[in-house]
């Protein structure tokens, strides 16, 4: 615990400068929530003037004005650059009054001007239709943090701040967002965060003792157990508590000024040369009263400084004639005839406490990544492709290519000081995942102290592995929105803990795509491996494929679902996706060794087309005498995912032994979205490419990595949807052989044979022989692998012939 000295150069003029300005922010965050008209009080206040639906959050708003505030004179003393991230989201009023009055809101958004009539629009916009959301959102300039769904603050905050050696990250931490796993998991940045190549993160950990409904843990918790709490993850906490504005702004003051001072000499330190281990990082605890400067009482009830303060302390206005004079003399008594001037601008002497130019927090470039954005180097991809002389017949961990892919990426995209634009996030398992070729680039960041036993650890490594999806997913969102490249990888079951955090993600590009001042950032890349086929080390709980059910209703504009099939596919995917902007691109490709079936010119090719006929797979041309003429098929078997493509494989070698005759056509997809229609998504086939691919009227044996929902539901609206007869995972698992987990969830090459032959057109010569041997086979595979514990030679050693 760092104790306070009140000893500060903070002058009274610049304090009675500060108040002013706060006055203002506070006038225009309650006018935004109330008012329609008469927005600057230049006339008693009606009925009329009131919103008829009061929405928005005032409690944390001053709270979140006050730190705007002393940041703002913190930068125009130090010229530093500063990022402000607010964990309380809901204070969105706050940041949009603080953006207005310093200017960046009327640059973006011309018609909300700097006078009466902009004020005006300023205020109608608010939670209204047509306008503006209540939180932080995307529209809010200086913004990579919503807070709609909390616990995430300190993470972004980490994450924008890693390989940004010139930056600081304030970041507000409400005492509500707190209480949540990923909030409470994120104070462990110390260890990883470089104070050489990175730039510092500063919590303010607002405790205002109360979120919607009662008290908040840490706001009734004693200075001294906040402070054996930080001071356990690495942070030196320096206290702030007050009630009087006068009193709390210089101690504020001082705090930032102090934690500014000691950042700069740990860094300067560190830059120097000289050991960083266990540093000790400063961070701020501001005890405030929630809806402070609001209503003290409303009929008779306290609010100022109780969890009533949250929203909108006063509530029917239009309906109570002593609430709507007691909401005129609250905005009265921020005297706004002194903040703004005739023409209803605010006053020079306001505006001009505000850094300038880039400086203002609200037009940060680092809240507009893109407009740093640099494209990735990338190396051609020959580098890394598997030479496949015939489908099929060798077999690799598919995984691997990736990760020598992604080494090449570090070394060629690495910045002088030690930094770059890269990282790959990925939770205790780069190695597992078969990624560990990018330990020959750099090593496992890690701050702490290691011993001879530790593997690839070191300060300045620059692979983000924490045993948290929450901090990785986090981490690499926020370094994307800064303006940088990365990738997220994840056990497939394990990247749900995840999931709601990449679905704010999506909802966050799909508004900033409509912005024409947000510059398109770079792709959310995630990586689904050790799936649900193949968890060999593993049980049930380990297996689940719901992240593609989770994001394939997302925007479509934004949503793309790859499942490559060998290494050269994931090759021609992730060199797509890395070169990408504003999408969310989900890989599902399994780590183990798989048969590799395309040339890295077809894997293009594939990948390009989003599925293909594999026709050297298919028999509806044999025997024919011209192979040009085509021939349309008895049976079409698709597939789309590693496991389920080797099955659909093996179920057509089946078909080609024992029925020649029946023409089979295998498909294979590659790109999920493809099966929407176009008008649905922009990567989905036209009518006349899906009727190509599938026909209009052939049953279709569709295996599928995931859910079989997840396909029924693309294929909606397609000719005779229900044709289609998707085998996929269906929750049935366990520690068991490779060849067992398809035969529980019945997606086996027997059991996809057997409904080949029961959807085809005709029943072909052999068929009868052909189902009693696949009902023998799935009887002589539970027998012998309960007694060998391994799977049927015949499985194990089967190749595409």
């Amino acid at each position: 615990m760092t104790a306070l000295s009140l000893e500060t150069d903070y002058s009274p003029d610049e304090l009675d400068a500060d108040l002013r300005y706060w006055a203002a922010a506070n006038y225009l965050t309650v006018a935004q929530i109330y008012l329609q008209d008469n927005v600057l009080l230049r006339r008693p206040l009606e009925v009329a003037d009131i919103k008829p639906r009061l929405l928005g959050h005032w409690g944390t708003s001053p709270g979140l004005s006050m730190i705007y505030t002393l940041i703002n004179r913190l930068i125009c003393r130090t010229g530093t650059d500063w990022l402000y991230v607010t964990g309380p989201g809901h204070g969105g009023p706050a940041l949009v009054a603080n953006t207005y009055l310093e200017g960046t809101y009327s640059e973006i958004y011309p018609n909300i001007s700097l006078d009466h009539d902009g004020v005006r629009r300023l205020c109608r916009q608010f939670s209204t239709p047509g306008g503006i959301p209540s939180h932080v959102s995307v529209q809010t300039p200086g913004s990579i943090h919503e807070g709609g769904e909390l616990g995430y603050a300190l993470i972004h905050a980490a994450g924008a701040a890693f390989d940004n050696p010139d930056l600081v990250v304030a970041c507000v931490v409400g005492d509500g967002e707190a209480e949540t796993g990923p909030l409470s998991g994120s104070w462990k940045i110390p260890a990883f965060l470089n104070p050489i190549r990175d730039g510092a993160v500063l919590p303010i950990l607002h405790l205002n003792d109360a979120k919607i409904s009662g008290p908040t843990v840490l706001g009734r918790s004693t200075d001294q157990a906040i402070a054996d709490y930080l001071g356990g993850q690495g942070w030196a906490p320096i206290f702030v508590e007050g009630e009087d504005p006068r009193e709390v702004f210089p101690a504020l003051e001082f705090a930032l000024t102090s934690a500014h001072d000691t950042i700069e000499r740990i860094q300067r330190a560190a830059r120097a040369g000289e050991p960083h281990h266990g540093i000790e990082w400063p961070a701020i605890v501001l005890r405030t009263p929630k809806g402070w400067t609001g209503p003290h009482e409303v009929d008779g009830k306290l609010i100022e400084g109780t969890h009533w303060a949250h929203q909108v302390p006063l509530s029917g206005v239009r309906e109570n004639p002593s609430h709507l004079a007691q909401l005129e003399k609250w905005l009265l008594s921020y005297d706004p005839r002194s903040l703004f001037d005739d023409n209803g601008t605010p006053l020079q002497s306001i505006r001009e406490l505000s850094p300038t130019g880039d400086q203002r927090l609200g037009s940060t470039p680092h809240a507009n990544g893109g407009l740093l954005l640099q494209p990735l180097v990338i190396r051609e991809l020959e580098n890394y492709a598997l030479t496949v002389e015939s489908p099929g017949r060798t077999s690799h961990e598919t995984t691997t290519v990736l990760g020598e892919m992604m080494r090449d990426i570090y070394l060629d995209n690495a910045h002088p000081h030690g930094g770059g634009n890269f990282r790959l996030f990925c939770p205790d398992e780069t190695a597992s995942n078969r990624l560990q070729a990018v330990f020959e680039a750099t090593d496992r960041c890690w701050q702490l102290p290691t011993t001879e036993f530790d593997d690839n650890l070191a300060p300045d490594g620059r692979v983000m592995e924490v045993l948290s999806e929450h901090l990785c997913e986090g981490w690499l969102e926020a370094y994307l929105l800064s303006g940088r490249h990365g990738l997220f990888a994840s056990y497939e079951a394990f990247a749900m803990v995840s999931v709601s955090m990449l679905i704010q993600h999506t909802k966050w590009l799909q508004h900033a795509s409509s912005l024409p001042w947000r510059a398109p950032v770079a792709s959310l890349n995630v990586l689904l491996t050790s799936t649900c086929w193949r968890n060999d080390h593993n049980g049930f709980s380990h297996q689940g494929p719901g992240l593609i059910d989770a994001v394939i209703p997302l925007a479509p504009e934004v949503v793309r679902v790859w499942l490559p099939p060998d290494s050269n596919t994931l090759l021609a995917v992730a060199d797509h996706c890395f070169r990408s902007r504003g999408h969310v691109n989900v890989l599902v490709v399994d780590k183990q060794s798989h048969p590799q079936y395309l040339t890295l010119t077809e894997a293009r090719a594939h990948a390009a087309a989003g599925a293909s006929r594999w026709d050297w797979a298919g028999t509806e041309n044999t025997g024919t005498e011209n192979t040009d003429i085509p021939t349309d098929p008895e049976i079409v078997l698709a597939c789309a995912g590693d496991v389920p493509t080797e099955e659909t494989l093996a179920a057509a070698d089946l078909l080609r032994t024992w029925t020649p005759g029946l023409r089979v056509r295998v498909v294979n997809v590659i790109d999920l979205m493809a099966l929407l229609p176009v008008v649905d998504h922009p990567h989905g086939f036209s009518d006349e490419q899906f009727v190509d691919l599938f026909t209009d009227a052939v049953d279709v044996v569709f295996a599928f990595h995931g859910y079989p929902r997840a396909v029924h539901q693309l294929l909606h609206g397609r000719p005779n949807a229900q044709r289609f007869h998707v085998r996929g995972f269906i929750e049935q698992g366990t520690t068991t052989t490779p060849f067992d987990m398809v035969v529980l969830n019945k997606i086996s090459r027997y059991h996809l044979a057997l409904e080949a032959l029961d959807r085809a057109s005709s029943e072909p010569n052999g068929g009868a022989e052909l189902r009693q041997f696949c009902k023998d086979q799935l009887i002589r595979h539970d027998g012998y692998i309960r007694e060998h514990f391994e799977d049927m030679p015949e499985i194990r050693q089967w190749r595409w012939s």
